[in-house]
């Protein structure tokens, strides 16, 4: 059983619905806004032991796909045709001493499912918290559609050789100069929530709120965050209850719900709220095995759609059969990025071919 932990009882670094903290809710800017929080710890997962980009094993070298480069300054919100959907480098995340992300590079491109597989506490859920900024990154660069949510930037070199101070009248030589630091660059909370629109996130329980109906819960972001008429957030809503095929359940209460037509007013909640890349954390792992299907189904819509996708997921069949590139990580790191084809018959590493020959 994976380490798990408790990182601000659920809560991102984004404040609640409107602007305030409510217990039991997060807004990230737009498309995770009106949800309420994870029940009970939905932190992290805890990863140690990996060894470095350069060491020589592979699983420290596999995910640096390029050198991390700072990307054009400006507060801007214009995509760059060229930029990938999301760009993470260097994406390191620590709770206290324990380091759980530890140097992840990924670039998603428009239109592309990209399926992350892995042992548990390897990182995944934690990962895509950090790319929606559920979680402050503790050092690294994300970009959303070309837009920084987070930026790692040279910082100021240490003294350099042959730099001279005074120590009362006599002159004194420093040693020589430290490698230059990095820093993050300050980036408002209101730019990065605005950015955090374009994304969406579904969480594997569910997170509705209990006292809305299922039109509730998927016209909460539309009136809240999105300033929406309450007409024209019905009409949208129930579209999108419609898209899922849960028009019949529009006033119904989740308590009253499947796990699997939960998951789906979820989804629905999200797609309302017209994101451009949607991030799925294990979206069938709370569901009976006769759910799975009808939630899959709904992931499958959006895949023909061309829908961009990050998908954290157990399913292998779902990862091998849907995706553009599957995404292995452990113990912190990525280990392997290749096509489904690639990765399920003929991965590079044997930590790969070990899990896959428990999971299939």
């Amino acid at each position: 059983m994976s380490d798990q932990h408790v990182a601000g009882g659920g809560h991102g670094p984004a404040g609640g619905v409107g602007g305030a903290d409510a217990p039991g809710s997060y807004s990230a800017g737009g498309a995770g806004a009106g949800v309420p929080g994870p029940e009970g710890p939905a932190g992290p997962h805890g990863a140690t032991g990996a060894p470095a980009p350069g060491s020589g094993d592979p699983r420290g070298q596999a995910a640096a796909s390029e050198p991390a480069a700072a990307p054009a300054q400006g507060n801007g919100d214009t995509r760059s045709p060229a930029a990938p959907m999301i760009r993470a480098r260097n994406l390191h995340k620590s709770f206290g001493d324990l380091e759980v992300l530890k140097g992840v590079d990924l670039d998603v491109a428009p239109g592309e499912i990209v399926a992350i597989i892995g042992p548990s506490g390897s990182g995944k859920s934690t990962m895509l918290r950090c790319l929606i900024h559920l979680e402050e990154i503790t050092r690294g660069t994300v970009e959303i559609e070309g837009q920084a949510i987070a930026r790692e930037i040279a910082g100021g070199a240490e003294l350099g050789a042959g730099a001279r101070g005074r120590a009362g009248s006599r002159v004194v030589a420093h040693a020589a100069p430290a490698p230059t630091a990095t820093r993050q660059e300050h980036i408002p909370e209101a730019v990065i929530r605005r950015r955090c629109r374009k994304l969406g996130m579904v969480f594997q329980n569910f997170n509705l709120f209990p006292h809305k109906t299922a039109l509730g819960n998927v016209i909460e972001g539309l009136l809240v965050v999105a300033k929406l008429s309450k007409s024209e957030a019905i009409a949208r809503g129930e579209k999108m209850l419609a898209r899922v095929g849960l028009a019949d359940k529009r006033d119904v209460y989740p308590a009253y719900l499947s796990g699997g037509q939960k998951q789906r007013v979820a989804i629905a909640r999200m797609l309302a709220m017209e994101p451009d890349i949607m991030l799925f954390d294990e979206p069938t792992s709370a569901l009976d095995p006769e759910l799975v299907g009808e939630v899959l189904a709904v992931i499958k819509d959006l895949a023909r759609e061309q829908m961009t996708m990050v998908v954290v997921t157990h399913e292998m069949s779902f990862a091998r059969e849907l995706s553009d590139r599957v995404v292995f990580m452990d113990e912190g790191r990525i280990v392997e990025a290749a096509s489904p084809e690639k990765l399920f018959t003929n991965p590079d590493h044997p930590r790969i071919k070990a899990f896959l020959e428990k999971m299939l």
